[in-house]
């Protein structure tokens, strides 16, 4: 049956080719408010696609831009068959500097390119329109060759990923008996290579904060106070130097609570991937890897947690030379947490430290606003990532990577906290693909293996 299904998929490839191309083309910024309406154009666009599939589909309004909502039940069966709800965003991000863009932002473009491979060109190929449609169009041959899904799906299209989701969590709260089901599939992350397929199962989490200290009243004239009072950078920048220790650790009391080793099954697969830390750090600009002594690149980035600082200002930053003392100092810093750290005792725990390190002739003041969101650890035993490992191994004839991400993906800790389910986070994405940025791409055959992916991972769930 799933053979049948991917010769569907394979001949309507220039067909799903051209409606994402239509999908594309609407400049669905979220984070403009004169986009909005270009917002809900997309939603309906995809709630149109998802109704013609046979799909209950809605589009639902919230206080910012609209969700997509889309059930769809299969014919009567026999068997029991597993609910499973697919995530992704039509919204995308701004295109700014236009100038830098090679091809129109919003008129997808494709060409081969002088490696010989094909790529689609414009915003959202990658992030997230391309992604989501491997779904939708997976789902399409489904439909066609069979006359409808193997299993019970509902899709949740939301359209303010990128613009940090205000509407999703009460969404969610709100709609939870609705949406809960036995397990979410999000379609927004990478590959390992260009040939080897990757399932994340680690993601870790986010803590944020900005700090002021504030010494004199007034900025003061450093040939008359210099020496005498006491200057808010110097104290900021003790305070930020104190952050890790010799060997790259973070120094602040308590920080590593919940944060454990990694398996030996884990290491020895992230071993075997020969990942090149020469090569990574090179790549921009670097040799040295600045964080925990004897940790590994990988484990650094996937599986340790992180004191960072963003961005530091005080004083006076024009052009040439104004002798003054700041009143104020300020930075912003992240922490990502890993394993079962706690968000709200590690910015308490930071905060502390600050406190300790701040002399009485000066005020700290903290205004990051607290939130934050812990890591997500997926179990590499769940049964909805074996199936899925199975079929896109199937698919590209080697095993898919297990791979964790520095990065954080809130909605998979929505889901489980809220919803109660896990997730499975396979993408077809490349490093390359310069999502956000200028000439955002997509390679032709990251959709097409995509959509062909979907079809196998779709077809074993129902089995």
């Amino acid at each position: 049956m799933t053979e049948k299904v991917l010769s569907a998929a394979d001949a309507n490839f220039e067909k799903s080719l051209a409606r994402l191309f239509d999908f594309l083309r609407i400049p669905s910024i979220s984070t403009d408010a004169t986009f909005a309406h270009e917002c809900e154009k997309a939603a309906q666009w995809v709630a149109t696609e998802l109704t013609a599939l046979g799909f209950h589909a809605e589009v639902r309004k919230t206080p910012g831009r609209p969700m997509v909502v889309a059930h769809y039940t299969p014919k009567a069966t026999a068997r029991k068959v597993p609910h499973v709800l697919f995530y992704g965003h039509y919204d995308v991000q701004p295109v700014d500097p236009v100038d830098l863009w090679n091809t129109p932002p919003f008129e997808p473009t494709r060409k081969k390119d002088a490696d010989g491979v094909e790529r689609m060109y414009g915003r959202g190929t990658a992030d997230d329109k391309g992604q989501l449609m491997t779904f939708v169009e997976a789902a399409r041959a489904w439909v066609d060759a069979t006359g409808g899904l193997p299993i019970k799906a509902t899709f949740l299209i939301e359209g303010e990923e990128e613009s940090g989701s205000p509407s999703l969590i009460p969404f969610l709260k709100a709609n939870k008996a609705e949406l809960s089901c036995d397990a979410a599939f999000v379609c927004d992350t990478n590959m390992w290579d260009a040939m080897t397929p990757a399932i994340t199962t680690r993601l870790r989490g986010l803590v944020h904060e900005e700090i002021t200290v504030t010494g004199p009243r007034i900025d003061l004239h450093s040939g008359m106070y210099g020496g005498a009072a006491m200057n808010p950078i110097r104290v900021l920048t003790k305070v930020l130097a104190a952050l890790h220790d010799k060997n790259g650790k973070v120094a602040i009391p308590g920080f590593y609570d919940g944060v454990g080793p990694i398996s030996t099954a884990t290491r020895k697969q992230w071993n075997s991937l020969k990942f090149s830390e020469k090569k990574f750090m090179s790549e921009v600009g670097l040799a040295t890897p600045a964080g925990e002594k004897g940790k590994s690149v990988l484990e650094q980035i996937w599986a340790r947690p992180t004191a960072e600082v963003n961005g530091i200002w005080g004083g006076y930053t024009g052009a040439g030379t104004k002798t003054v003392l700041p009143s104020k100092a300020h930075a912003k810093l992240t922490f990502r947490l890993v394993g079962k750290q706690n968000p709200e005792k590690i910015l308490k725990a930071f905060q502390k430290f600050a406190k300790g390190l701040i002399p009485k002739d000066c005020k700290l003041e903290f205004s990051g606003h607290g939130g934050g969101a812990p890591a997500s650890e997926i179990s590499e035993d769940n049964l909805f990532i074996r199936k899925s490992a199975a079929a896109l191994k199937a698919e590209f004839k080697r095993e898919p990577v297990l791979l964790g991400s520095g990065g954080s993906i809130p909605i998979v800790r929505n889901f489980k906290d809220i919803l109660g389910m896990d997730s499975v986070l396979v993408g077809f994405g490349l490093h390359d693909d310069a999502i956000h940025s200028p000439n955002e791409k997509y390679n032709l055959s990251s959709y097409k293996r995509g959509i062909r992916s979907w079809v196998r991972i779709m077809g074993a769930l129902a089995e």
